[in-house]
């Protein structure tokens, strides 16, 4: 016994202390769970994180398509929402323009010359190298007749009546050669005549002729119908000058007018009926 103690005592030693060692580590796990269970569960506890944390990040990215749904939907009715504020303006100024051009009809019609107005609508337009003119929706059936004076609400001249019948009526715009109608220079009550002019049509312009010799134009002035001999009204916006140039005889000049009425543009006009010569 001494002799294998003696020659075996430091592995006994050895073994009573790793015997020591695990009966005091199962007395402690004893007191919390069994070897069995404790190894799983450090086994399985990376597992379990992992879980946790592809769950966690399922569960954002579920959360995060709720909201972005959710987001689209609201997109969607605040798009249909400016949508309906967008017509909602669109009506707005168009009721605002329409009030406008009936307080503009209204103020013609309280001008001092007690002038009566057919309202029209522009049906057909023709133009070309020589002509220039517009048919409307009225006529006979309206009390139009030739020569009638057509104006836009601002009472600039757009021309006048050359042929009526019952529904309708050819109008000939003042760029038309044909046209030709009295005219004043407003700033200095120079007279002289306003005519379509063939050179200038395709431009749309026309020109004013027989003017004073000590007429003095200006760029920008204003020209009216004159008035004189009755047979159109006066005061009528025709245009203004553009340009002032002397004819190829070299001894008397004339002007080149801009309309104000926006010819091509226009849809609606009103005809001139009857109106009062004022003193």
């Amino acid at each position: 016994m001494k002799e294998f103690l003696k020659r075996h005592g430091l592995w006994v030693l050895f073994a009573a202390a790793v015997i020591a060692v695990a009966l005091a580590l199962l007395s402690y796990f004893s007191n919390t769970s069994s070897p069995l269970a404790n190894i799983t569960g450090v086994l399985v506890s990376p597992f379990r994180s992992a879980y946790t944390a592809v769950a966690g990040w399922f569960g954002d990215k579920q959360a995060y398509y709720e909201s972005n749904k959710d987001l689209k939907t609201e997109n969607q009715q605040l798009k249909k929402q400016i949508a309906e504020m967008e017509e909602q303006v669109r009506q707005a100024q168009s009721d605002s323009e329409e009030n406008a051009r009936l307080r503009g009809l209204l103020n013609m019609q309280k001008k001092t010359r007690p002038f009566q107005y057919e309202p029209a609508y522009i049906t057909e337009r023709s133009g070309s190298n020589w002509t220039s003119s517009l048919t409307l929706n009225c006529g006979t059936n309206c009390g139009i007749e030739v020569n009638d004076c057509v104006v836009t609400e601002a009472n600039y001249l757009v021309g006048t009546v050359s042929a009526v019948g019952l529904n309708w009526c050819t109008v000939l715009t003042v760029l038309d050669t044909d046209t030709s109608l009295g005219a004043q220079v407003f700033r200095t009550g120079d007279i002289g005549v306003a005519q379509g002019d063939f050179s200038l049509m395709g431009d749309g312009r026309l020109k004013l002729s027989y003017l004073p010799p000590a007429c003095s134009l200006l760029n920008g002035d204003l020209i009216v119908t004159s008035g004189l001999g009755g047979y159109y009204p006066s005061g009528l916006v025709i245009g203004s000058v553009d340009d002032v140039q002397i004819d190829d005889a070299g001894a008397t000049q004339y002007a080149v007018l801009t309309p104000s009425a926006e010819i091509d543009s226009l849809t609606e006009v009103f005809v001139i009926k009857s109106f009062s010569i004022v003193d």
